[in-house]
């Protein structure tokens, strides 16, 4: 055990002011577990700045893998597999970039001094299911929320949305969740006793795993809804400092986000709500690195609605809006350097879906997608596509949010899944 907390110490004065050459005795190591498109990109900046990058998913070659200097395949949720691994690969971070790990696992290794968890193991736990981190954000922290209530059956959630015992439900409309799911996976929304059956049965096939629960929230007549992106990263003295990035809005179908936009135009009073709001949250997880917290809005009131300890999926945008990507971000303020969060540019993002069911497909109309003006694209490179996974997404600066969502919806139109 002492020679484990020597490497612990060790390692944590590395990553605030040491960084190694990869593939050497004296690389800094940084293990991904999920390597889909957002590890992707995370992955690429700690690269950047010279650091060793393990990526872990649960099938072969997914975006993460391509790029990094190890690829691991294993079932994440496995406590024994999940452990073998970070024992037998020894990184210096653990950096969870979606919810089915378990997480039990990383807090017990992380006790023993074994790695470090970003932002923290009880941060993953927490946030990798909806219960938890809501439950914190309304019950401890007091921090205006929808109405909401936990179900484990049909019946139950029929009863939390018409109330029962003299307490009234959160009533129609509403919207169901599973507890733990990710991009809107298995999110309804319900505005009669007729929509409930199928709002459940969505909920148990969308779910990240077999769980049973879910969490029905009473629905808020909101203007608008955003992600701000906050960063705790250490500052010049050593302590932690929280940054924001300017607001980012964004259009979701059925829970999955399909354009993002930034930065949002909101009221001083709203936005300074919304930072507070944030900062709550985080403090209290504590850790460092990039968290997604998203918020209603109307007028100057403010709902915390989730938050997600790693880069949101929204913040896409960032790619061609942000001196610094919320990727770059990440990569920074977990290695304990400075970060700017500073705005370059308007832009927007919009989705490329796979459109069908097919393996190893292939993209027409790159180049007419690039014609357009100020656009990139990212391809994800996923081994498998879905008719709604989402295989790419283009990316558009201009000179107003509106030109910009203009540009990247027309881009992302002219690419063209087909297959082989």
């Amino acid at each position: 055990m002492h020679s484990v907390s020597v490497f612990f110490v060790f390692l944590k004065v590395r990553t605030m002011t040491t960084l190694g050459t990869p593939l050497s005795p004296h690389a800094t190591k940084v293990m991904l577990l999920g390597s889909g498109e957002l590890g992707k990109e995370v992955l690429i900046a700690l690269q950047r700045l010279g650091v060793e990058t393990v990526a872990v998913d649960r099938y072969d070659h997914a975006p993460g893998q391509q790029v990094a200097h190890h690829a691991r395949t294993i079932a994440m949720s496995d406590p024994a597999q999940l452990k073998a691994l970070i024992e037998a690969e020894r990184p210096h971070l653990v950096v969870p970039e979606i919810e089915a790990i378990a997480t039990p696992m990383l807090e017990e290794l992380e006790a023993a001094g074994v790695v470090r968890v970003i932002p923290t193991a009880r941060a993953a736990r927490l946030t990798m299911d909806r219960e938890g981190i809501r439950r914190l954000a309304a019950e401890t922290l007091g921090l205006p929320t929808s109405p909401y209530r936990f179900c484990d059956a049909l019946a139950e959630l029929q009863a939390a949305i018409d109330g029962e015992n003299g307490k009234p439900g959160v009533g129609y409309p509403c919207i169901v969740k599973p507890v733990m799911s990710s991009s809107g996976k298995g999110q309804s929304k319900i505005d009669g006793p007729e929509d409930v059956s199928r709002a459940w049965d969505a909920a148990m096939a969308g779910g990240r795993v077999s769980h049973g629960r879910v969490i029905v929230e009473g629905f808020i007549d909101f203007d608008y809804e955003i992600t701000l992106l906050t960063v705790r990263a250490l500052g010049a003295d050593g302590q932690i400092e929280t940054h924001f990035c300017e607001p980012i809005g964004h259009v979701q179908v059925g829970g999955d986000y399909v354009e993002s936009w930034q930065p949002h135009p909101m009221q001083a009073a709203a936005l300074a709500r919304a930072r507070q709001i944030a900062q709550a949250v985080t403090d209290n997880l504590g850790g460092q690195g990039l968290f997604g917290v998203e918020l209603f809005v109307k007028g100057e009131q403010v709902w915390f609605s989730e938050v997600s300890p790693r880069p949101h999926d929204t913040g896409l945008v960032t790619l061609c809006t942000q001196h610094q990507s919320e990727f770059e971000l990440h990569a920074r303020a977990i290695l304990g350097l400075p970060v700017d969060t500073a705005l370059r540019n308007p832009g927007a993002s919009a989705v490329i879906y796979g459109g069908m069911e097919a393996t190893g497909i292939v993209f027409d109309g790159v180049d007419a997608a690039l014609r357009v003006p100020g656009t990139d694209l990212r391809l994800f490179g996923k081994p498998e596509s879905f008719a709604k996974r989402r295989m790419g997404v283009a990316l558009a600066r201009a000179d107003g949010v509106e030109q910009a969502r203009r540009n990247a919806k027309l881009a992302a139109s002219q690419v063209q899944p087909r297959r082989v």
